[in-house]
Parts: structure tokens; C-alpha cells; sequence
């Protein structure tokens, strides 16, 4: 990695960059559209990111990846959504990308080789069990209990936003093997497991939502699955320190994804602008549509800033909490109003599924929330960086 401040992206970068959009030209607005509206998942933009080897970008070489930072997998996830897709692209193939970091870092060999190459492949469908309805964003008070039975666990307890868990064969899962009142500190007593999601075991239930309609977001009712001790991801009772690894990376792809959406909103909106003629003139021409354009260019390009920022340090191995948090809330929030302003732009059109606007605005929006509330980021930099007292 060069040393100090460069602002340019390598060629190989670049030559991500340009093959992945060259890539997603193949899956338009419409297909978009179609797969929303029907509530299917994009199975053939799903193959084809596989086949182009692109779900094992940041899974280690020796595994079937190409072993590269998050720097390149936010570059990959920012284009995906930037081509129209949006969050339906993205969160088809963002779990494989990202979400197997734990697995690489604290996994035991046996299981990296049995799992990682067929998820760098596409052959395996990952969800992420970690939600909860009783528990919310304080982890700590997940109760889905696993209890050691000879060289099995067994699992019950339930699951709320599982994305993708009506695809997925394997679930990388989060679950109590110390109940919250016998540990001293409350994040100690979770083991997290990578296993199979038995449909026998586990009741799958679809969540009706706002968007984001071609990748499902369920509720997980989980009865007796047994988990090989295999399966198990590290020592038991660390599950939560591990997941805290992957933390920033997925924060960076959020972040990537939300400026992508606010990329694409933008280039419509500056479309549609030029195009609409209004009182014998483009409307674009008008100030009150032209400034608020102009001013999101402003944001989403301070946004990325603070993006690259935090890829870099991360790939660096430096400290990135303060930069991947902000990454986050920066780019959510300047996706989010980039978007919001497009469908302004397009007036009644806008509203109208043809435009695709509307979708971006519906799946921009959940950024704001997930995978943190901006909220929950502000106390993070309140009490972690500013040094306030903890508020909650």
C-alpha cells in the first residue's frame, strides 16, 4: 500500500470498477423492477456475479477468493447499487462478500475449507442470524439459547430480519450458551455457529416491507436444531467478540451502497431535468430544482471521502471505528436526501414505479436504520470519540 494520502484509485481498482458496472449493464431498471414488484429473488444476477467470481473478492485466496481488502469490496458493492440495482443487488450478494469475515478470522481450519470456497463460488447462500425481536440493537440481550448435548448443540428461540433466509442453506448464527444473568459481563456467554439452516427445524415466515421486495427479510422461529460442535465458529462464549470484527467492514458497505443509490438517484434526477420541459423551458434551467441537485453532488462526494478514508485505514490495519461510523451515517443520509430529491425532481412521475426513483427512495431509506440506527452512531461517537457520558 503507498504511503500517505492518494486520492486515485489503482488500476486494478479501476479495472474493478469498470468490469463489475460492465457487468451490471446486463440486469436494467426493468429487471429491477420486475423483481421487486414480484417479490423474486434475482437469482441470474446472482449467477452471474458468481461466475464473474466476484462473491469471494475479500475471501482469502487459499479459500477460492481473491483475497482482497475492503477497499475493493466496497468499490464492487458501491457500483452494483450505483447501476440501478440498489439495496435488491447488493444484499443479494453482500452477506457472501462480507459476512464471512468472522468465519475467516476466528473460524478453525476444518471449517474455512468444508465452507468458504462453495461460498466464493456461489453455491452456498448465507444468512445472518442475529436479530432479535425482544432484543433489538442491545445484542447482549439475545435469547436464543444453544445447549451442549454431547457433540451437538440444540437450538431454540427466535430471529427477527434475517435477510435472504428463504435462499440460504447456511446460517451464520448468533446464540446464548450462558443465559444473561450467569455472566459478569453482558456481552460474554454468545457463540456464534455456521451451520445448516434445517428447514425441518427452522420455521421461515417472510416479513411484508416497505421495499427492497426482490430479497426476502424474515422471522425465524428456531425449535430443536442441532448443531454439530463442528459448526462452531472459535470458542464457545467469545461469539460476540468475533462478530464485533466484522462490524466496520459492513458498516464501509453500507456506507458504499448507500452512495451508490444516491449516485444513480442523481444521474435520473440530472436526466429527467434536462429532458422535462416546463414553461417553455427545461426545468433543470430552475434554480429550485438545480441547487438541491447540485448540493447532494456536494455531499455524496464529501461522503465518499470519509468512505475511502475508512477503507483505507481498515486495510491498513489501523483504527477505523470513528471513520467507518461516520462513513455510514455521511453516506446514508446523503444517499437518502439525493434520492429524495430525484423524486422531487420527477414531480408526480416520480411516484410512478416507471421512473424507478421511487424504488431507490424506498430502498435508500432502510440505510438510515440498519444494519444501525444514525442514532446509535451519534452515542458511538459521543461517548467513543468525543468522550461524553454514555447515554444509554
Amino acid at each position: 500500500m503507498a504511503e500517505g494520502m492518494n486520492f486515485e484509485l489503482s488500476d486494478d481498482q479501476q479495472l474493478i470498477r469498470k468490469s463489475v458496472a460492465e457487468l451490471c449493464k446486463r440486469f436494467d431498471d426493468q429487471y429491477w423492477m420486475e423483481k421487486d414488484l414480484a417479490h423474486e429473488f434475482p437469482t441470474e444476477f446472482y449467477e452471474a456475479m458468481a461466475k464473474g467470481g466476484w462473491l469471494g473478492i475479500a475471501i482469502p485466496e487459499e479459500y477460492g477468493g481473491h483475497g482482497l481488502g475492503i477497499t475493493e469490496a466496497t468499490i464492487l458493492a458501491e457500483e452494483v447499487a450505483r447501476s440501478g440495482g440498489g439495496m435488491n443487488a447488493a444484499t443479494a450478494i453482500h452477506l457472501s462478500i462480507f459476512g464471512m469475515h468472522p468465519v475467516v478470522v476466528h473460524g478453525s481450519e476444518e471449517l474455512k475449507q468444508r465452507v468458504l470456497p462453495r461460498v466464493a463460488a456461489g453455491e452456498l447462500h448465507v444468512c445472518f442470524g442475529v436479530t432479535e425481536p425482544g432484543a433489538g440493537l442491545d445484542t447482549s440481550r439475545i435469547t436464543t439459547f444453544a445447549k451442549r448435548d454431547g457433540d451437538h448443540y440444540v437450538v431454540n428461540g427466535r430471529k427477527v430480519w434475517i435477510s435472504k433466509a428463504l435462499e440460504s442453506d447456511k446460517i451464520l448464527l448468533l446464540a446464548r450458551t450462558q443465559s444473561y444473568d450467569s455472566v459478569e459481563k453482558k456481552t460474554d456467554g454468545m457463540t456464534l455457529f455456521l451451520t445448516d439452516l434445517d428447514r425441518s427445524k427452522v420455521d421461515i415466515r417472510p416479513i411484508k416491507k416497505m421495499g427492497r421486495n426482490a430479497v426476502s427479510s424474515n422471522e425465524l422461529f428456531i425449535d430443536g436444531l442441532r448443531i454439530p460442535v463442528e459448526d462452531r465458529v472459535g470458542e464457545e462464549g467469545k461469539g460476540f467478540k468475533y462478530i464485533l470484527d466484522g462490524l466496520n467492514p459492513e458498516r464501509m458497505m453500507i456506507a458504499a451502497e448507500a452512495l451508490g443509490i444516491g449516485r444513480v438517484a442523481l444521474d435520473r434526477a440530472v436526466r429527467y431535468a434536462n429532458e422535462r420541459v416546463v414553461f417553455d423551458r427545461p426545468i433543470g434551467m430552475n434554480q429550485a430544482i438545480q441547487f438541491p441537485l447540485a448540493d447532494s453532488l456536494a455531499h455524496l462526494d464529501a461522503a465518499e471521502l470519509i468512505l475511502r478514508k475508512a477503507t483505507w485505514l481498515y486495510d491498513n490495519g489501523k483504527p477505523c471505528g470513528r471513520e467507518a461510523n461516520t462513513a455510514k451515517y455521511l453516506c446514508a443520509d446523503a444517499g437518502f436526501t439525493a434520492a429524495d430529491r430525484a423524486l422531487q425532481t420527477h414531480g408526480g412521475m416520480g411516484y410512478a414505479e416507471e421512473y424507478n426513483v421511487a424504488r431507490y427512495f424506498r430502498e435508500v431509506r432502510v440505510m438510515r436504520i440498519a444494519p444501525v440506527s444514525q442514532e446509535m452512531i451519534l452515542n458511538y461517537l459521543g461517548s467513543h470519540v468525543l468522550g461524553l457520558p454514555r447515554s444509554y
